[in-house]
């Protein structure tokens, strides 16, 4: 039986700044504990992951719920509504009020309904955990995207930033049930800086409140490096372009579609990074290998 939690206490609201939407800090608690039997029959206490609804209003009109750790709401439904392309700037956004009494996140904005109407019309389900959504006619704009070109990652960066990611993840070591995502910049010839690490139950919702904080940071991410802990789908290939990253790496594999629209982007994809071991799957004009390689690949 799960061990009893106190309510949380109602969220503070952060002043808002230029261009920046009047915002609650409503953060969940990330792991809850709870007793496990163990092979030999013995109590365990046990840290698991958090998971809660979270429905999202758009001026009023109910859009999606999304199943998060409620780590970042707030940031989640402004990185979500980015990357749905159905909010266009973050001076759109005038209020992002989560109420976990009510498991909903209300976003006011400017006033673009109609578009909204006309987005969500279209709907495609794609392979994110828990099932991920893209709207409208996202696949016919792929070709829009333009990353840059003038930037390169040298592989000592990048196992530097791999053996930094493995040693700051926090609640997968806690409780697992969760994939992370973080966006890291080169530091040295030979090191890598993690600029702000998420973990949630899909890797969909981690990549999206990366995308949040990015927008009300201010942050710029043409010369940036996103790394996700899930495998590489079309909708996160998508994301990543979205937000004007030229390099995306996971520890894990991907997909057919997700290799297609890397390379349609000319995104650099590296996957299977682990230790000092990756595979690089599209882009490697942006790549500097500290060895030469074997063979020349196209």
């Amino acid at each position: 039986m799960a061990a009893k939690r106190k309510s949380p206490a109602r969220p503070k609201r952060a002043r808002p700044g230029p261009q920046r939407p009047i915002l609650t800090d409503a953060a969940r608690p990330a792991t809850f504990e709870v007793q496990a039997i163990n092979e030999r029959g013995e109590a365990v206490p046990t840290a698991i992951a958090g998971e809660h609804p979270l429905t999202l209003y758009l001026d009023k009109r109910e859009l999606v719920t999304l199943m998060t750790l409620g780590h970042a709401p707030e940031a989640l439904a402004i990185g979500y509504l980015r990357n749905q392309r159905l909010v266009g700037s973050i001076a759109d956004i005038k209020a992002v009020q989560v109420d976990w009494e009510t498991a909903s996140v209300a976003v006011t904005t400017s006033g673009r309904v109609k578009e909204v109407l006309k987005k969500t019309r279209r709907r495609t389900v794609t392979t994110g955990c828990g099932q991920g959504t893209v709207f409208g006619d996202l696949m016919e704009e792929i070709d829009r995207l333009k990353l840059r070109e003038d930037v390169r990652l040298a592989d000592a960066q990048l196992f530097d930033l791999v053996e930094k990611v493995r040693r700051h993840e926090t609640i997968y070591k806690q409780a697992g049930a969760v994939h992370g995502c973080a966006l890291a910049a080169a530091a040295g010839p030979a090191a890598a800086e993690i600029l702000m690490f998420v973990e949630d139950v899909g890797r969909h919702n981690a990549v999206d409140a990366i995308a949040g904080r990015m927008w009300l940071e201010g942050i710029d991410g043409s010369d940036k490096i996103f790394y996700t802990t899930g495998r590489l789908t079309s909708e996160m290939v998508i994301k990543c372009a979205q937000m004007g990253i030229p390099f995306l790496v996971s520890r894990s594999g991907l997909t057919q579609m997700g290799h297609e629209v890397a390379r349609r982007v000319n995104l650099t994809m590296l996957g299977r990074a682990s230790g000092r071991h990756y595979l690089a799957f599209t882009g490697r004009h942006r790549l500097l290998r500290s060895a030469p390689q074997a063979t020349a690949l196209a």
